[in-house]
C-alpha cells in the first residue's frame, strides 16, 4: 500500500467520479468531429512518413581510374561514310588504345533521293569483307614503299587495300584513291569510293573512354600521328569530284555521357520536391540533342566545348546493396556497353553537361556576315566536327530519403491526437458554458 501511495501522489491525471460527469448533445457532436479530424490528420502524417523525396547535394568527386561512356547519333548528309573517321584522344593528345566501342556507320542515300538508309557497318579493324582469305596462302602483297603495318594479317605484307592504307597512315603518307595499287584494284576500292561520293552518313553507337579531359572528333580521311601532331589524310576530301565538294553540315540527334535516365526516374525527380519545376528536373535533357548546323563550305570546322558534371542517383535503401554492387563493378570490362553506370542496387551514375559551340572557316577571316566583324579567325586546321570535354571536380548526388523518420511520425501522430483533443475539449467547454448561461438568463426572464 505504501508503494501505491507514493505513485498516487505523482498522478497528474486526476479523475472525476462517474456521477459528477455531465454528457451533452453538443459534446457528442464535438467528439465525432474531433475523431474525424484525428483520422484525417493521422492519414496525412502516414502519407508524409511514406513519402520519398529527392535530396540533392554537391560533393567533391573522389573517384579514381574511372571510365565513362559516350553515346552519339550524328548525321552528315553531305559526307560519305568511306571518308569519315572517328578519333578519341585523351588529355595527353595521344589516341586511346583498347577503347571498347560499338559505333557503326550507316550509309544514307543522297538528299535528292530522300536520304534513306542503304546499309550499316560496324567500325572495326579488318572486317570480314576486307580480309584476303580467298588469296593464295603464300601471297605477300607489296606495301608500295611503306613499312608493313604492325597489325597486318601476314607479317611484312600488305594483303588488302585496308592494310596498305594502314601502312601509309603509320608512315604519315597521303594515300590517295589507291587506283594504282593492285590490292585496291582487286577490291574495287576506287569504284566503291566513287559510287558513294554523293551519299550521306550517320554515325551512331557508344564508346567507353577514360574519365579525363579529352576530345573526340569526326573528320575526313584516315588519321595518323606526325611527331606531336594529329594529322588526317585529306587527299580524297580535297580532290572530290562532287560539284561544290563535300561539307560538314550535320544534325546531332543525340549526344549524352553515360546512361539515359528512365522515364519513371525522371518523374521522381520532377515530383520529388512537391511537384515544383526545380533545377533537378532537367537531368534527362541533353543540350546538344536535335542540334542542326549547316554550311556549304568544305573548309569548315565546328567545335563544341563541353563541361561534364558527374551525377549520381541513389535510390532508397541503396546502402544495403552497395558493397555487392561495388565489388561487381570494379572490373569495367565485365560490364557491357550501354549498361555501364547502372548499378545492381538500383543506383545510376551518369553525367550532365553544358556546352559552348564555335565554328569557323579554315580560310580565316572574320564573322562580318553574321554581324560580328570584330571576331577574327586564324587560317588552317582540319575540317570536321570536334567535341572537347572537360570533367568537373564536383559531383551532384541525388539521394532518395524518407521525408520523415519513424520517430518523427510517432511524434507527429501524438501531436495530432493531443492537439485535436485539447482543442475539442476547449470547444466543448465553451459550448457547455454558453448553454448554461443561456439557461440561467432564460430562467431569470421567466
Amino acid at each position: 500500500m505504501a508503494g501505491k501511495s507514493r505513485f498516487t501522489k505523482l498522478d497528474a491525471f486526476t479523475k472525476t467520479v462517474e456521477d459528477a460527469r455531465i454528457r451533452t448533445t453538443s459534446g457528442g457532436i464535438v467528439t465525432i468531429v474531433s475523431l474525424l479530424v484525428v483520422l484525417f490528420l493521422s492519414w496525412g502524417e502516414w502519407r508524409d512518413y511514406r513519402k520519398v523525396t529527392i535530396h540533392p547535394e554537391l560533393v567533391v568527386d573522389k573517384g579514381r581510374g574511372e571510365r565513362m561512356e559516350i553515346h552519339l547519333n550524328i548525321t552528315f548528309p553531305k559526307v560519305p561514310c568511306e571518308l569519315l573517321t572517328l578519333d578519341v584522344m585523351d588529355v595527353s593528345g595521344e589516341q586511346q588504345h583498347g577503347v571498347q566501342h560499338g559505333v557503326k556507320k550507316i550509309r544514307l542515300r543522297p538528299q535528292s533521293e530522300g536520304g534513306g538508309e542503304i546499309d550499316a557497318k560496324v567500325i572495326a579493324l579488318h572486317a570480314a569483307d576486307e580480309s584476303a582469305t580467298h588469296l593464295d596462302p603464300s601471297y605477300c602483297g607489296p606495301c608500295y614503299g611503306a613499312p608493313a603495318p604492325y597489325n597486318a594479317k601476314k607479317a611484312g605484307c600488305c594483303s588488302t587495300c585496308e592494310e596498305i592504307r594502314e601502312a601509309y597512315a603509320q608512315a604519315s603518307w597521303a594515300f590517295g584513291d589507291g587506283s594504282t595499287m593492285e590490292q585496291c584494284q582487286r577490291e574495287h576500292y576506287t569504284e566503291r569510293l566513287a559510287e558513294q561520293r554523293h551519299e550521306g552518313c550517320r554515325i551512331e553507337g557508344g564508346l567507353r573512354v577514360n574519365k579525363v579531359v579529352g576530345n573526340f572528333h569526326i573528320a575526313p580521311g584516315r588519321s595518323f600521328s606526325n611527331g606531336n601532331m594529329h594529322v588526317h589524310d585529306l587527299a580524297q576530301w580535297w580532290n572530290s569530284p562532287v560539284p561544290g565538294g563535300h561539307s560538314f553540315s550535320h544534325v546531332i540527334h543525340s549526344l549524352r555521357f553515360g546512361p539515359q535516365l528512365p522515364d519513371e526516374l525522371v518523374k521522381k525527380l520532377g515530383v520529388g520536391n512537391g511537384g515544383k519545376n526545380t533545377l533537378w528536373t532537367n537531368h534527362h535533357l541533353n543540350p546538344l540533342d536535335n542540334t542542326r548546323q549547316k554550311t556549304d563550305d568544305p573548309n569548315y570546322n565546328f567545335m563544341y566545348f563541353v563541361k561534364i558534371v558527374p551525377t549520381s542517383y541513389l535510390p532508397l535503401g541503396w546502402e544495403k546493396k552497395q558493397a555487392a554492387a561495388a565489388q561487381r563493378e570494379q572490373d569495367h570490362s565485365l560490364v557491357g556497353l550501354g549498361a555501364f553506370g547502372q548499378g545492381g542496387d538500383g543506383s545510376m551514375e551518369t553525367h550532365q553537361y553544358s556546352v559552348t559551340s564555335h565554328k569557323r572557316s579554315l580560310a580565316g577571316g572574320d564573322d562580318a556576315k553574321e554581324g560580328h566583324g570584330e571576331r577574327l579567325h586564324s587560317r588552317g586546321g582540319i575540317p570536321g566536327v570536334f567535341f572537347s570535354y572537360d570533367i568537373s571536380p564536383m559531383k551532384v548526388v541525388n539521394r532518395e530519403e524518407r521525408a520523415k523518420s519513424f520517430v518523427g511520425f510517432l511524434a507527429g501522430l501524438c501531436a495530432v491526437v493531443g492537439g485535436t483533443l485539447t482543442v475539442a475539449a476547449a470547444v466543448d467547454r465553451g459550448l457547455f458554458e454558453g448553454t448554461v448561461r443561456l439557461k440561467k438568463l432564460r430562467s431569470k426572464d421567466n
